[in-house]
């Protein structure tokens, strides 16, 4: 059995970030037996309801029986997803306090899908800025593709986005999925220190359809 943890720090059951959790656990539902994963597993941690849990936890050491609970689910989780709001351009207060509980090396060569949602694509670096640099000071092993989820991906846009940005969440998930799976299913990773494989015109095409390659702009330039 393979078992996946979702990480949710969203604040209700509706909220926009464990709408993300769904459609991602549904992806790997998908991409299980094609990425050699046998009965998957999947768990979710909501930290809401372990607020109080963990501030006391950060105070007195102890974590109490609920909490306590979702920490093993995380430590004995083959790979996890882990999945924020956005608050003031990081992860928000609850997510990090939960992350800092865990004691050391809990999360050491486990891999995670990293992905965090927002009112704007302005936000969308925070998977990069904030998100990947945490996992990777834990020594986990976050996968290539993080997904952020801004509000124009959910039907809607806001002021300062064209609203069709978002069409793409769900290449965006399924290829995020199939590298955690890749992870957990027996395949090769890459070496963390190799050069990723350069980008073609025609994969930055398939993501941004307005795209234009470099060697395009100099010809329009006069340049050869």
């Amino acid at each position: 059995m393979t078992t996946i943890a979702v990480i949710n720090a969203g604040m209700s059951e509706e909220s926009t970030t464990a709408r993300l959790g769904h459609t991602i656990e549904g992806a790997l539902r998908d991409l299980a037996a094609g990425h050699a994963v046998a009965d998957l597993q999947v768990t979710w941690v909501d930290l809401r309801p372990l607020a109080h849990q963990i501030i006391d936890n950060l105070l007195t050491g102890f974590p109490a029986g609920g909490l306590r609970t979702a920490i093993e689910r995380v430590r004995a989780a083959d790979a996890v997803v882990a999945l924020t709001p956005t608050y003031q351009a990081s992860f928000s207060g609850l997510f990090k306090a939960f992350l800092d509980i865990l004691e050391d090396g809990a999360l050491r060569d486990t891999p995670v899908l990293i992905g965090a949602t927002g009112g704007s694509a302005r936000h969308s670096l925070v998977t990069e800025t904030a998100m990947r640099p945490l996992f990777i000071y834990m020594h986990a092993d976050p996968v290539p593709t993080a997904v952020f989820a801004a509000t124009e991906d959910w039907g809607a846009h806001a002021s300062d986005s064209s609203g069709r940005d978002g069409g793409r969440l769900g290449a965006r998930v399924r290829r995020a999925a199939g590298e955690l799976l890749d992870r957990v299913g027996g395949h090769t990773a890459a070496p963390r220190d190799a050069a990723p494989a350069p980008a073609s015109p025609a994969d930055a095409r398939e993501d941004y359809p307005d795209f234009v390659d470099f060697a395009t702009l100099l010809s329009r330039g006069g340049v050869r």
